[in-house]
């Protein structure tokens, strides 16, 4: 017999748990998994929502018993004239039947089409005799695939319009109705002009259907630009996002139900962040042979602002900025100064900056002449290699790596003194994050980007505590550091970044010119920001330090985040 699935089916579905991520304004950011909106019922909803898609796809709706005769012989006549398919005749009650009823349990691939066809029909003709009309169409547009891992006509509008569905005009209404044919080609987000396009065919069959007046049709202005704008927003901070998904079950476990993520990102900042690393990679990047440019910026206690993972996330998914362990550099310095102070230097200390000859490693001075003993604070401010080797060789490599570890770095660090001038591996986020500590007083700083998880019905799953980090670095050496930081932007390697106003900052670059780094605070804005250059093969570049390309990205950044 033709056996029909339970009707109960049909209100719970299964289907992936939905995560919409928030930014820390409430706007959406992206979405994982499939997402459902709230249910849209057909008395609520504007006329023209739901006739965009009778329009399109069953104008005979109200009309037929579930399956529509006229639309099969007019079908079948098309096609025989176009000797192969070019018009099928499914009704809405067809359609709701095939997806959501006929599951993979009810039929094998060998007995498709005969069969599949029959239990349909059947099917079509008991949901009529089940449902009233109005229920069939509602049950159709709250579960109907609209792309983008959206289902229904909310959540299309959500996605695409950043709005409800009961607020769809005319215009976005048909270009939701477009997404039935082929989701992914007809996407304003991916092909606005497509969307557009199929859009005008939309609005065209509902003046046929006479659903709309040609007058109302005529008034309506296509709105290429908006789905422009919805374009731009959908990549906004897509390298933050599947970094917080990555993270979620760190925070709530498993997700097995939908939840909204609130983050810290900053929409604004997140803007200009891409804008700012796009226009150093565009203006340079040919002449001075890099392809990438990462940026992270968080506030002293670690909340992250603005995330940029690399050039081009269409390209390639890889985060720079969380996943690319990449030398360091003389940006590792920090380690070395901070262990100095703990042990009694001062920013006053001599040290000779003469080269140091050991046994087995011979530390050099990039461009900078010998003048004898320098204070510590010129050793640090103008990143003179032998003075950090100095440092080292007196302190020994397990207190200046005990140091690092305590900051937050996570890579097994060499055991020898060639880990001051920056040999070991580290993430953009780790090393900004040690950076924080320094701005944040002295206390521990854990970068995060979730600032809250709640369910459907708005319970709190997780919330960050408000607890400060512990105290890891003396406050009065916090202090000392800070000048340090400060005079490297006065008058040392990082004089090229310096803003109007109090900032402090490091640059580094590791051998060959692989990498190049920049990371600094100011107290406006109140963040810190971190910036790494270079390639993903770890070929070099050509002559890029962290004093040139990284610093004008972070001045250009700061800048303008201090304008907004």
């Amino acid at each position: 017999g033709y056996d029909l699935p339970d009707s109960k089916r049909l209100v719970n579905s299964t289907r992936q748990p939905g995560i919409s991520i928030v930014a820390s304004d409430g706007t959406l950011l992206a979405t994982y998994g499939d997402i459902y909106g709230q249910r849209a019922s057909i008395k609520d909803l504007p006329p023209h929502v739901w006739q965009a898609i009778l329009a399109i796809e069953d104008h005979r709706f109200y009309n037929h018993f579930g399956i529509d005769v006229f639309g099969i012989m007019r079908a079948a006549y098309n096609n025989f004239q176009a000797g192969g398919v070019v018009q099928g005749g499914s009704t809405i009650t067809q359609q709701l039947a095939k997806n959501f009823l006929l599951s993979e349990k009810l039929y094998k691939a060998t007995d498709r089409s005969l069969r599949r066809k029959i239990q349909e029909v059947l099917l079509s003709v008991w949901l009529e005799r089940t449902f009233s009309k109005d229920q069939i169409l509602e049950m159709y547009i709250n579960r109907v695939y609209l792309g983008s891992g959206v289902y229904g006509v909310d959540a299309a509008a959500q996605k695409y319009f950043s709005k409800r569905a009961r607020s769809l005009s005319l215009y976005e209404s048909a270009v939701v109705a477009g997404l039935l044919k082929a989701p992914s080609r007809y996407s304003p987000r991916s092909n606005p002009k497509l969307a557009d396009e199929r859009a005008q065919v939309v609005l065209a069959k509902m003046v046929d259907a006479e659903f709309v007046t040609q007058a109302r049709r005529n008034a309506v202005k296509p709105a290429l630009n908006q789905m422009q704008q919805a374009r731009q927003d959908v990549s906004l901070g897509r390298y933050f996002t599947d970094w917080v998904i990555e993270t979620l079950p760190d925070y709530v476990g498993v997700v097995e139900q939908d939840v909204l993520v609130i983050t810290t990102l900053s929409p604004k900042l997140q803007k200009l962040a891409e804008q700012k690393c796009e226009e150093i990679v565009v203006l340079h990047g040919l002449e001075r042979k890099f392809q990438e440019a990462a940026l992270i910026s968080m506030t002293p206690e670690g909340a992250i602002r603005a995330l940029v993972g690399g050039h081009d996330y269409a390209d390639t998914q890889f985060n720079r900025a969380t996943q690319a362990q990449r030398q360091t550099g003389s940006i590792f310095k920090l380690f070395v100064y901070l262990t100095a102070l703990e042990y009694g230097f001062t920013p006053q200390t001599m040290i000779s900056d003469k080269p140091l000859g050991l046994r087995t490693w011979n530390p050099k001075n990039y461009g900078w002449k010998s003048r004898g003993d320098i204070p510590l604070k010129d050793g640090f401010a103008y990143s003179v290699n032998t003075v950090a080797a100095r440092l080292a060789k007196r302190l020994g490599h397990r207190r200046i790596s005990d140091m690092a570890y305590r900051l937050g770095w996570t890579s097994q660090l060499q055991k020898d003194l060639s880990i001051a001038l920056g040999s070991g591996d580290s993430t953009l986020c780790e090393i900004t994050a040690a950076y924080a500590v320094i701005a944040n007083q002295g206390r521990r700083v854990e970068p995060y980007g979730i600032q809250e998880v709640r369910d459907r019905r708005g319970n709190i799953l997780y919330k960050r505590p408000k607890a400060p980090g512990k105290t890891i670095i003396a406050p009065q050496h916090a202090v000392i550091m800070q000048s340090l930081l400060n005079a490297v932007m006065n008058y040392g390697t990082g004089r090229s970044a310096q803003l109007p106003h109090a900032c402090y900052g490091k640059s580094g670059t590791s051998q060959k010119h692989r990498d190049a780094w920049f990371i600094g605070y100011a107290a406006y804005p109140r963040l810190v920001t971190g910036i790494w250059v270079g390639n993903d093969d770890g070929k070099p570049m050509n002559k890029v330090t962290g004093g040139n390309i990284p610093a004008k990205i972070w001045k250009n950044f700061m800048l303008a985040a201090h304008e907004k």
